[in-house]
């Protein structure tokens, strides 16, 4: 975002449109979206717009940027985390007999589920 700020801003000079560095500033503080409201206040009550360095408001937000990549980040290992799933194994060899048990009981099982889901 701060390459095409820069890239609108020079292509302005060169048409004689100058703008101060605290009009920067706000324009760049005025076009972020709405999630980053609670930064852009903080950055509003704590430094003066006036002095504040484009360079520092960059790093600010960037500094800010990766603080919520990072959250994000956590968030979705913890979700990865709690989606295991563990199967029961067996390497005995059973019957045609108990094997068709064992489908007969899979298969109500699942019925049972399915007509839970559609009802619940």
């Amino acid at each position: 975002m701060f390459v095409r700020f820069t890239n609108i801003i020079n292509s302005l000079q060169s048409l004689n449109k100058c703008y101060t560095n605290s009009e920067m500033v706000r324009k760049i503080l005025r076009c972020l979206p709405k999630s980053w409201m609670p930064k852009v206040t903080a950055i509003e009550e704590a430094k003066d717009l006036i002095t504040l360095p484009l360079e520092e408001l960059l790093g600010s937000l960037m500094t800010h940027e990766m603080t919520i990549k990072n959250h994000e980040d956590e968030e979705e290992q913890d979700k990865k985390k709690k989606k295991v799933i563990a199967f029961k194994s067996s390497t005995t060899d059973s019957s045609e007999e108990d094997s068709d048990d064992e489908m007969a009981l899979i298969t109500r099982r699942f019925k049972k589920y399915l007509a839970k889901k559609k009802f619940g």
